[in-house]
C-alpha cells in the first residue's frame, strides 16, 4: 500500500508526507512491502539495552528535580550534564543534521536547539526549553529524552505533574499513561501494528480525548527514526506484521480536545494542541520477543 500525501511521513517526522519526503526534489513514495525494517542482532541488542536504560536513567533523575520554579531550560542542563557524565550524545541536539559541540554547539539551519523536548500544558510535542519558561503549580510538563550512545539510541518521555494537578491534567495524563500500557500489551509478535493504534484510540476516545495522528511512534535502533512508523490510530497505510527484533517506540499523545495540532511557525518545532487544551504524552522503547513485548526503557536508578 502506497503512502498517501497527506498520509504522516514514513521518516518518522510526524509531518504529512507531501511536507517532507514527497516536497519537489525529495524521494519518490516508495511501497511500504520495499521498505527496510531493522530486525536487531543479539549483539546490537545489548548495545540498545545500554542506550535505552541510560535514557530511562537520565528522565527518572531529571523528572524526580521537577516543582514548581524549576525552569525547562534547568531540565535541559540536567539532561546535559547527565548525559555527557555518561559518555553519550543528546540525540535532539541539532537534529535532523549533523550532531554538534554539545558544549559549545552550533545549531545549523532546520536543527533543534535544545538536548531535551519538554512540552508543557498545551505543547503536544517538541517544546524547547528556555530560561524564561518557569513551571509553577497546576502545570504538567512532558520531558522527551533521547540518547546516542554508541551509535544507538534509546528514546524514551513522561508527563510529570508539577505541583497539585487540576482535573484535566489529572485526566489526560493518566488516559495516556495507561494508552502507552495498552500499546504495549498490543505489541505482540506476529499480530499487527495496527493493533496498537486501535486499542489506543478505542481507550483514550472512551474518554472523550483526542488522539494526535500527526506524529507517531517509530522504529528506533542505529538510527533515531527509523520503519515502522506506529501511528496511535488504527492507520492501514502504514500497518505491517510485528516480527521479532523489531525494536520501535510507542509514544501516544493524548489530548482534552481535539485531536488536531498547530506547528509554531516562528520556531518551526513547537507544536500546540489546535484549541490549546491540555495534552499529555509518554513512551517508551520496546524490543518484540517470541514472547512478547519488552520494554527497554525501564529506569535502574
Amino acid at each position: 500500500m502506497k503512502v498517501g500525501r497527506n498520509d504522516p511521513c514514513f521518516c518518522g517526522s510526524g509531518k504529512k508526507y507531501k511536507r517532507c519526503h514527497g516536497k519537489k526534489n525529495a524521494p519518490a513514495p516508495v511501497n511500504r512491502k520495499v521498505r527496510s525494517i531493522r530486525i536487531m542482532s543479539s549483539p546490537e541488542l545489548v548495545e540498545m539495552r545500554r542506550s535505552c536504560t541510560l535514557a530511562a536513567n537520565i528522565l527518572e533523575k531529571a523528572c524526580r528535580r521537577i516543582q514548581p520554579g524549576v525552569s525547562t531550560q534547568d531540565i535541559d542542563d540536567w539532561v546535559l550534564e547527565l548525559t555527557l557524565e555518561a559518555g553519550a550524545y543528546p540525540a535532539p541536539l541539532n537534529y535532523p543534521n549533523a550532531p554538534t559541540n554539545p558544549r559549545k554547539p552550533i545549531i545549523t539551519k532546520g536543527g533543534f536547539p535544545k538536548s531535551v523536548c519538554t512540552s508543557v500544558n498545551e505543547v503536544v510535542c517538541h517544546g524547547i526549553p528556555s530560561e524564561k519558561q518557569i513551571l509553577k503549580d497546576g502545570d504538567i510538563v512532558n520531558v522527551d529524552v533521547t540518547c546516542n550512545l554508541n551509535g544507538f539510541f534509546g528514546d524514551t518521555s513522561r508527563t510529570v505533574y508539577v505541583g497539585q494537578p487540576g482535573k484535566e491534567a489529572r485526566l489526560v495524563t493518566e488516559t495516556a499513561r495507561k494508552c502507552l500500557q495498552l500499546g504495549i500489551e498490543a505489541a505482540r509478535p506476529y499480530k499487527r501494528l495496527v493493533d496498537i493504534g486501535q486499542v489506543i484510540h478505542e481507550y483514550a476516545t472512551s474518554k472523550g480525548l483526542g488522539v494526535v495522528r500527526e506524529y507517531t511512534g517509530h522504529g528506533i535502533g542505529t538510527t533515531f527514526h527509523a520503519e515502522p512508523q506506529v501511528c496511535h490510530y488504527p492507520n492501514r497505510s502504514t500497518d505491517c506484521e510485528i516480527r521479532p527484533g523489531m525494536t520501535f517506540t510507542i509514544e501516544p499523545m493524548i489530548n482534552i480536545g481535539t485531536w488536531k495540532t498547530q506547528l509554531d511557525p516562528t520556531d518551526g518545532w513547537t507544536v500546540y494542541t489546535l484549541d490549546r487544551k491540555l495534552s499529555a504524552q509518554f513512551e517508551h522503547t520496546i524490543l518484540i520477543t517470541h514472547k512478547g513485548p519488552e520494554i527497554l526503557t525501564i529506569p535502574t536508578v
